[in-house]
């Protein structure tokens, strides 16, 4: 059965393994964008970082309203959806320590330093979504 994930629940299914977060934001003239990004938590804050002229950094930076989602596509299927706020932080220490950590998760510790350095660089942005409305909804099909 169907069940609607707590707290606790939807942080521990977010930071499973290797799972991408699906990011929406919208372009300068309307249209959705939607693209996986790699992602950690910071209490329920989700970090991110992302190219300063990608479509994302210009749309964040233009308005910060974004959804998120991570699912698990096998069966029972689960997802959690996030709405928020996106802010940028502009902090070079940040960036790198967050990049660090971030690549850790996806790429492994022996590596982390290596994909951290590179993504801490003046073309990139550190971003923090703050969850506003959240739906966790496991394993659908139980």
């Amino acid at each position: 059965m169907a069940h609607k994930m707590s707290t606790a629940e939807w942080r521990a299914f977010v930071l499973e393994g290797t799972r991408t977060a699906k990011l929406a934001v919208s372009r300068k003239n309307g249209a959705p964008h939607v693209v996986p990004v790699w992602f950690v938590l910071d209490g329920d804050d989700i970090v991110i970082t992302t190219g300063r002229d990608s479509i994302k950094g210009k749309s964040i930076r233009r308005d910060g309203r974004v959804a998120v989602c991570v699912e698990d596509d096998r069966p029972p299927f689960s997802f959690v959806s996030i709405e928020g706020y996106a802010t940028i932080v502009e902090d070079a220490a940040q960036l790198l320590h967050w990049a660090t950590k971030i690549a850790s998760r996806y790429m492994g510790a022996d590596r982390a330093e290596e994909f951290g350095r590179r993504n801490a660089v003046p073309e990139e942005l550190l971003v923090r979504i703050t969850p506003q409305h959240v739906v966790a909804i496991g394993g659908m099909t139980n």
